[in-house]
């Protein structure tokens, strides 16, 4: 049977009236749906499901899409896009410079991602961020240290790379004013159990990443990071893995290391894998195999984008860390480590289902419903679902973003790569 989200009685004694009809192949919770009607009314979603079982209605416009309707992005880890990086921007226009780049392109909310800093400058930025989530253009703010390894710290300044700090997180959650969604943090740290700890009393998911542990601190972290979660009553009941194998010790045969610990967690439906799919962090294969070996609903695809999404090769700047672009690969002037991503979202669910052989149901939800879910807000966003908000993606057939809807709204057309 093909999957269904009619939410309406069909016999409704009141016609639906929308302000907009759209007709087409739809990517709904459990599956591709060809023939499906997306009806979309002051800003939220009235019903979609086959048109054949649609409710009476009446639309003051209609859409018939040739390509795929999908549900608006979520990315869970974005630095920034369009020029503009979050950690470096001086002021909330600049922010907004990075958001409406990978709006346009159809991630219709964004989570801006800080890097490793000061606690000075991170507290600055949180406070910044927190107003753009207060007037709804962002989702929510992702801290990216400072508790990480020094051996695995990617493109991250190690000045201020510091131990475990569960006050500091208090303070940085309390200035989010609840904005602070998840921290990236080294299981080895010092006083992990008390961040752990801290993160959720915050609000805040521990995200276990830029690690040196091996497979039992790993675990030991996951375990931790769960039962914090459950005491707290956290946003989320599973804690996430930063960009798996980025910024992680390189499995062995002899030290498995922390990689697969996480994957095998997320194959027993305890922590959530990030992946960043864009041909450049991770193989083709590799993540074909952790689509395979995760549970439902385990793996989230991000961009870790940095500035430079969207934008010509040249010379960047993460935190303060100088970026080369070269052939759309960002690396660090001064080491040549991979230094973020410079992807849209969309660009990414295309690698997974192109390149990487992922279904395409499983992709779209691993960047819709999964970070949804993550964030604590699958009833307000991420599927195309009555009573949800009115933001959805139209794509080609190439899943090349054509025309994006967020809050019932037509916000960008974005241009063929």
């Amino acid at each position: 049977m093909p999957p269904t989200d009619a939410h309406v009685d069909p016999q409704h004694a009141e016609p639906l009236h929308a302000d907009l009809a759209l007709r087409g192949t739809a990517v709904l919770d459990r599956g591709v749906l060809p023939g499906s009607l997306v009806l979309l009314a002051g800003g939220r979603i009235l019903w979609a499901g086959p048109e054949e079982k649609a409710p009476a209605h009446r639309a003051e416009r209609t859409l018939e899409h040739p390509g795929l309707i999908l549900p608006g992005l979520i990315d869970l880890h974005c630095h920034g896009g369009g020029g503009a990086s979050f950690p470096d921007c001086a002021d909330a226009q600049e922010a907004m410079v990075a958001v409406r780049e990978h709006r346009r392109h159809g991630t219709t909310s964004l989570v801006a991602s800080l890097v490793t800093a000061s606690a000075e400058e991170l507290g600055r930025r949180v406070r910044m961020l927190a107003g753009l989530v207060e007037d709804g253009e962002v989702e929510a703010i992702h801290l990216e240290g400072p508790f990480i390894s020094e051996a695995r710290k990617g493109a991250q300044n190690p000045a201020h790379i510091t131990g475990g700090d569960a006050a500091l997180v208090g303070e940085l959650c309390a200035e989010g004013r609840g904005a602070v969604a998840t921290m990236t943090m080294a299981p080895e740290t010092a006083d992990a159990p008390a961040v752990i700890d801290a993160l959720a009393a915050g609000g805040a998911l521990p995200s276990l990443g830029h690690t040196d542990c091996d497979s039992a601190q790993m675990d030991a972290a996951i375990t931790a990071s769960r039962d914090a979660l459950r005491r707290h009553h956290g946003r989320s009941a599973l804690p996430t893995a930063t960009h798996l194998f980025n910024g992680m010790r390189p499995i062995h045969h002899r030290d498995p290391g922390p990689a697969l610990a996480a994957l095998d967690a997320a194959g027993r439906g305890e922590i959530v894998a990030e992946v960043i799919a864009d041909g450049v962090h991770l193989a083709a294969e590799t993540v074909a195999h952790v689509f395979s070996l995760a549970a439902d609903d385990c793996v989230v695809l991000i961009t870790d984008a940095m500035a430079a999404a969207g934008m010509a090769d040249g010379s960047y700047r993460l935190g303060a860390l100088d970026v080369d672009v070269q052939g759309g690969v960002a690396t660090l002037a001064d080491g040549g480590s991979i230094a973020g991503g410079t992807a849209h979202l969309i660009d990414v669910v295309r690698f997974a289902v192109r390149e990487a052989g992922v279904d395409l149901a499983a992709a779209v939800r691993a960047a819709t419903v999964v970070p949804a879910r993550v964030l604590g807000r699958e009833d307000e966003i991420g599927a195309l679902r009555a009573g949800l908000a009115a933001d959805v993606l139209l794509v080609d057939s190439e899943l090349r973003p054509v025309q994006v809807i967020r809050r019932g709204e037509l916000v960008g057309t974005a241009q063929p790569d």
